[in-house]
């Protein structure tokens, strides 16, 4: 355990949408569908804290962008903060994903080795719909971000497909709902997926890694 660490938790919906087919190719330790990753995954927080800030009811996500496989580095990536949060709570987010406060191998600490540029964060409003059993999610943030996840359809009936993606040793989440993304990012990392993969999973992070 690391010295001066201070205690955190978050539990909430959390959201991974990217450019790969469906199937995130990171989860398989496979290398992405195009050769390269630009996406965005955050979450929305329902019961989460720093120390003693609280950090209920606020939103924070990333867009990315990586030249090749995650494992290789060289990621660049912005941070977008609720503007609701106040500076105390900015500061609590930012020190979570700094990886500083975390176990090695747990989710924000391997983010902090493969990213080589942290973009200016963006403070916004950010609105965040989620149903994971209906694989249907979107976040709004005007003029930064907008994304949204519909169920895979079966090619030729059209129906619902559904399929899910478990990892018991996962350090990102245990349990996701795979489903079919769009993503229009026009802040500092600036892409467009019309048809993407997309993760919905409850999580629950702390510094020694998934809780559930």
């Amino acid at each position: 355990m690391q010295q001066n660490r201070t205690d955190w938790r978050l539990q909430g919906d959390w959201i991974k949408n990217c450019n790969c087919a469906f199937g995130c190719p990171c989860d398989f330790n496979a290398r992405p569908t195009q050769g390269w990753c630009k996406g965005m995954l955050g979450m929305r927080i329902e019961h989460g804290h720093f120390g003693e800030v609280r950090l209920d009811g606020l939103s924070f996500f990333v867009t990315v962008d990586f030249p090749g496989a995650l494992h290789e580095g060289n990621g660049t990536i912005q941070p977008i903060i609720d503007e609701r949060a106040t500076p105390e709570q900015r500061d609590a987010l930012f020190q979570i994903m700094s990886g500083k406060h975390s176990d090695e191998g747990t989710l924000f600490h391997i983010v902090s080795l493969i990213v080589t540029k942290v973009l200016d964060p963006v403070f916004a409003p950010i609105e965040v719909e989620f149903d994971m059993d209906e694989r249907t999610a979107r976040v709004s943030i005007p003029g930064v971000l907008e994304t949204e996840t519909q169920p895979i359809r079966n090619p030729v009936s059209g129906a619902p497909h559904r399929i899910q993606v478990v990892m018991p040793d996962g350090f990102e989440h245990i349990k996701a709902e795979i489903g079919s993304a769009r993503i229009e990012s026009t802040a500092g990392i600036r892409f467009s997926v019309p048809e993407g993969h997309s993760s919905l999973a409850r999580v629950e992070h702390t510094p020694m890694g998934v809780a559930a």
